[in-house]
């Protein structure tokens, strides 16, 4: 009873609304100050930097608890506790979320929740026991309350008094913002890349901008008509490339199956472990006589990653800066190759072995104009034969040969691979090959899966062939998106054998591209690409020309194909140069570039080059802008025809 005595003896102080709302100020600074030196790779550099990183979150926290001086009596510690919990709430979230995707929540990704639900074990693998820190003091101010340790002070704060607190709190996020642009001009204005922001600004003042750019995106459709997409026609015609005359056609009347390599980097591709080759059969087609492997092929994904890269492969749009067009533009009009195959008499289909409302894709399938889609409702899935994301590869592509052999040809298809994703968990007596000793959980089960991955290929291309359809089809497959984050740096160090450097990591951006044509002759490809370009360049392969359709990327295959590969941040990498975080290497030597005026200007006109399109994309995504032209001979989609759930089509 002492104790308790002594313990609200010391807790006096706080019965004052004044000392609880600075120390409650004093606490959500320092912690989100260490969250964000922590546990985020910001890439902060020198003092100045590092000033403004402790500096960011001391405006916003005095601001949006100083908002409570504005009530009264007990709502203004009802207030301040909200908003501490759900600033903590936002900050601890970020931490798990950073830790998966390297990047940070945007205000389209709170509302996708309904694929929150499916991320299973790989959320649980994301927690750390000092995660809860970030909690605790919310939960100890709610005990100190319930308990009446603090009482509520019912004296009334002036209004004058309460307007200097709020004044002194904008002039500090002023000033932050006048020492960001600075150091960083264009911070604003030029916001492709959110580590910036924070970095800058921090996460609190971040998500108020992420709020007002969702907002604006919003209105640019409402607001589009059908002048904006003259430009944009006018770009793409002017950057169109030719096709290859030795390429242009061969690929004719084919069936179309696309497979995605779920998290399959390239470094994977000939990569030895303990005297092992971990993908046998993708080595085996890299010197597969009537396939090319492009192993300068860049994922470009963002936020959104693997529905990122199916939106960039089936419609040469590049992805939002925030969130997934997949959920927020699902119903726009779209020119996507499924819609364009239909006018040359190809049946199109999905195959996946986990949920249609997955990231939305039984709605904009629809405006894709797939005839089917073939979700986990197709499939009989034994609990033994799941992964986190659905049906496991091998059962997954032994049953989807059913439902592919029963459709017309020609036939364009894709299929989603789920076995090779985060965290990379695998049942024992499934592997068969030993894990990697790094340490470092994530990594080192990485190798299994994705050989399980490997020997589930295998499996399907006998099974292709045992049907006939190997010789009849086109394969294109690719890696959708990095597996191993920055985060894991260390233990990618340890199996390379090198220290990995920002230009390095540029590099493991590189995801496997295999194109497979009978009678092609094959070989690797040292032309650099992207997600972005595969669209073009299977068109061009059937005999199909893109100059009326609005394309951002370019066919690999081309003359004229220019070989610079924007990434979503507003980065890019090409043979000469590459653009990480705002420094420049050489794209030979991966030495850092300070004092090349040739190169530098070469920079500079790539840079504007990858400026430019990426807002003409945007402004395509956001402003709907494809429903304002029809290139020629196309047939416009009416996606109300469609309808994938599997009691509709028995």
């Amino acid at each position: 009873m002492m104790m308790i005595t002594n313990l609200k003896e010391r807790l006096k102080p706080l019965n004052r609304f004044v000392v609880f709302y600075l120390v409650a100020v004093t606490l959500l600074w320092m912690k989100t100050y260490i969250v964000q030196l922590t546990q985020f790779d910001l890439g902060t550099k020198g003092v100045f930097q590092h000033f403004l990183l402790i500096l960011n979150p001391l405006g916003s926290s005095l601001f949006i608890l100083g908002i409570a001086f504005l009530f009264k009596g007990r709502k203004k510690y009802t207030y301040v506790l909200t908003m501490y919990g759900a600033l903590s709430i936002l900050l601890f979230a970020n931490v798990l979320y950073y830790r998966y995707f390297t990047d940070f929540i945007t205000l389209p990704n709170i509302f996708q929740t309904q694929n929150f639900g499916n991320l299973g074990g790989s959320v649980v693998a994301l927690f750390e026991p000092s995660d809860f820190f970030i909690l605790l003091d919310f939960f100890l101010f709610i005990l100190l309350f319930a308990t009446k340790m603090i009482q509520i002070d019912f004296t009334n704060i002036e209004r004058k008094k309460a307007l200097v607190i709020l004044s002194i709190s904008l002039g500090i996020i002023t000033m932050n913002l006048g020492l960001a642009e600075a150091d960083r001009p264009q911070l604003l204005t030029r916001g492709f890349d959110r580590n910036y922001i924070v970095k800058y600004l921090g996460m609190y003042n971040y998500t108020v901008y992420d709020a007002v750019e969702s907002t604006k995106t919003t209105a640019q459709r409402v607001l589009a008509d059908s002048n904006d997409i003259t430009e944009v026609l006018n770009y793409t015609k002017s950057n169109y490339a030719e096709p290859n005359k030795d390429y242009y056609g061969i690929a004719k009347g084919l069936n179309v199956i696309y497979i995605h390599l779920e998290s399959i980097q390239e470094f994977l591709i000939d990569y030895e472990l303990n005297g092992e080759e971990v993908t046998p059969f993708l080595n085996s087609m890299v010197r597969d006589p009537h396939t090319i492997y492009f192993d300068n092929f860049f994922h470009q994904t963002a936020q959104g990653k693997t529905a990122d890269a199916e939106f960039l492969i089936e419609n040469s749009l590049y992805g939002l800066t925030q969130g997934s067009a997949f959920m927020r533009n699902g119903r726009n009009t779209y020119q996507a190759a499924p819609a364009i195959l239909k006018d040359y008499g190809y049946t199109s289909a999905v195959f996946h072995g986990n949920g249609g409302g997955f990231w939305n894709r039984n709605e904009i399938y629809k405006s894709f104009g797939y005839d089917h889609f073939y979700d986990a409702d197709y499939y009989e899935i034994d609990s033994n034969d799941l992964a986190e994301y659905g049906l496991m590869d091998k059962p997954f592509f032994d049953q989807s040969m059913d439902l592919l052999t029963k459709l017309p040809q020609p036939f364009y298809t894709k299929f989603i691979t789920v076995s090779n994703h985060h965290p990379f968990h695998l049942d024992p007596e499934l592997a068969t090959i030993d894990k990697a000793a790094t340490g470092d959980d994530i990594v080192d089960h990485y190798f299994q899966t994705a050989r399980y991955a490997d020997e589930a290929l295998a499996q399907f291309f006998n099974e292709l062939e045992r049907e006939g359809l190997l010789n009849h089809s086109i394969i294109i497959m690719y890696g959708d998106h990095y597996a191993l984050s920055e985060k894991h740096i260390e233990a990618m160090s340890q199996l390379l054998g090198k220290e990995i450097t920002p230009y390095d990591q540029a590099g493991l951006q590189r995801v496997p591209l295999f194109i497979r044509v009978p009678g092609m002759e094959g070989g690797t490809n040292h032309t650099y690409g992207g997600q972005i370009d595969l669209l073009p360049t299977l068109l061009h392969l059937l005999g199909i020309d893109t100059k009326d359709y609005i394309h951002f990327g370019t066919d690999l295959f081309s003359d004229q194909h220019k070989q610079i590969v924007p990434f979503r941040n507003g980065d890019f990498v090409s043979p000469e140069i590459y653009s990480i975080n705002g420094v420049l290497y050489d794209g030979e030597t991966g030495s850092e570039i300070t004092d090349n005026n040739e190169l530098l200007n070469v920079a500079d006109e790539y840079n504007n080059s990858v400026t430019n399109i990426l807002e003409r994309s945007d402004k395509v995504v956001n402003g709907d802008l494809l429903r304002f032209h029809t290139p020629s001979g196309f047939t416009p989609i009416n996606r109300e025809q469609y309808e994938y759930s599997r009691e509709e089509n028995e």
